[in-house]
């Protein structure tokens, strides 16, 4: 199943991407490359499981200044309808897409925006922005890590960057709250949704 990202580029913090960390790294706009990134997210099932699943059709875009890492800009947009199932039931898929849960027809898009981050080691940081799902605009936090970045003509004509990225939210804050099992019960899909993100973004070609 082929499940590249919401999504998303990171932002960072001066002890996140300090400069010797950031070798070759001009300011710059960054856009996510979506054959190197991916976004699944979990819930649980029946408490038997941690069901997964992803989509497949997303954008970012990141502006960084190696000089000023805390100022750095973050957006993403997933398309709701390439939601990826791993051999789903009869129907399924449309059910989830329907309205009773992320009704695509009218909430086509999940969005992200950052609005501030908080380093919180060498490498990782509290990266908290807007999340737009199904029609609600709720702030969630992505603990981000910084894995490592190419410098323009190592391999490629521009630099390459990556992150990873881990967040827990609530689908009830959004209004998806379908299924969610009683008080002291796991019969249904939990309320706690998990993130896991991969990312790798392309900045400005060294010819420009």
């Amino acid at each position: 199943m082929r499940l590249p990202v919401l999504m998303i580029c990171l932002t960072i913090s001066t002890p996140l991407l300090a400069q010797d960390a950031l070798t070759g790294v001009p300011a710059q706009s960054f856009t996510l490359d979506p054959s190197h990134a991916s976004v699944l997210f979990s819930v649980n099932h029946l408490g038997f499981s941690n069901y997964t699943a992803g989509f497949d059709t997303l954008s970012g875009t990141l502006r960084l200044d190696p000089a000023a890492p805390q100022d750095a800009e973050v957006s993403f947009t997933i398309n709701v309808a390439s939601l990826d199932l791993n051999t789903p039931p009869l129907g399924f898929r449309e059910e989830l897409l329907g309205p009773n849960v992320f009704d695509a027809d009218v909430f086509p898009q999940i969005t992200f925006i950052s609005t501030s981050v908080a380093p919180t080691g060498p490498t990782t940081a509290d990266v908290t922005g807007d999340l737009t799902l199904h029609g609600v605009t709720q702030p969630v936090t992505l603990q981000a890590t910084y894995n490592g970045n190419s410098t323009a003509g190592m391999f490629e004509p521009w630099v390459r960057i990556g992150f990873s990225a881990e967040a827990e939210f609530s689908r009830t804050a959004f209004g998806m709250g379908v299924g969610v099992p009683e008080a002291g019960s796991t019969i249904g899909v939990g309320d706690a949704v998990f993130v896991r993100i991969e990312t790798e973004s392309t900045g400005e070609s060294v010819a420009n």
